[in-house]
């Protein structure tokens, strides 16, 4: 393995309810299409809409990989842009997923905090992705939706000490096709490793300053 290489792990649903084709799933697979360059190393992977494989799987992605960034994409019926979202929430799971399964907890993680935020500056992103002229609206939100989408999110913020991020995605077509979607996670997440890569270069030289 090349170790120059940055790994990055992104994921996207399955169907699930009036969602039978997941548009996170086709945008991420678009993704996987254009690369984010010869650094980095992408894996892509599509998640059930279940709450027991989540909680193996998302585990099992950071233990194989060590992955600088994993970022994980769901589809918001309600939305009409790309968001950003900047956290993820402990408690509230009350929805049933694709196996008529929810936590009797109600809980991501019994004991965790309620709520863990990204390391990652979700406005900065926002503001660099949307002054490159992409062509795709772009905001920021605070509520990923306590159903599968937010579980997946603090799960893995949890595992990573934040070093997740998640982005939703409005239904194909409404307004945007896979292809612009596909190009907007690009654009994201290179904003999102370069921004992690200034931040290590900054600790790196007040290491040296000391």
């Amino acid at each position: 393995m090349d170790n120059s290489k940055r790994t990055v792990v992104v994921t996207g649903f399955g169907p699930f309810g009036e969602h039978t084709v997941n548009a996170s799933w086709v945008a991420v697979q678009e993704l996987k299409k254009l690369g984010l360059g010869s650094e980095v190393d992408l894996h892509v992977y599509e998640v059930p809409v279940e709450y027991q494989t989540v909680q193996s799987l998302v585990p099992s992605l950071w233990k194989q990989y060590h992955p600088q960034l994993v970022v994980h994409v769901g589809v918001s019926g309600m939305a009409t842009t790309v968001t950003l979202e900047k956290c993820g929430r402990n408690h509230g799971y009350k929805g049933l997923d694709n196996s008529s399964f929810c936590p009797d907890s109600q809980c991501c993680i019994v004991g965790g905090p309620d709520c863990i935020n990204s390391v990652i500056d979700m406005e900065s992103v926002c503001k660099r992705v949307t002054a490159s002229g992409l062509g795709v609206t772009v905001s920021v939100s605070k509520d990923a939706g306590r159903y599968l989408c937010d579980f997946t999110y603090y799960t893995s913020l949890y595992l990573s000490h934040g070093r997740s991020a998640f982005i939703h995605v409005p239904p194909l077509g409404k307004p945007y096709s896979g292809e612009d979607l596909g190009r907007a996670l690009q654009a994201i997440v290179q904003e999102m490793l370069e921004l992690q890569a200034q931040a290590e270069e900054k600790i790196h030289c007040q290491q040296h300053i000391h």
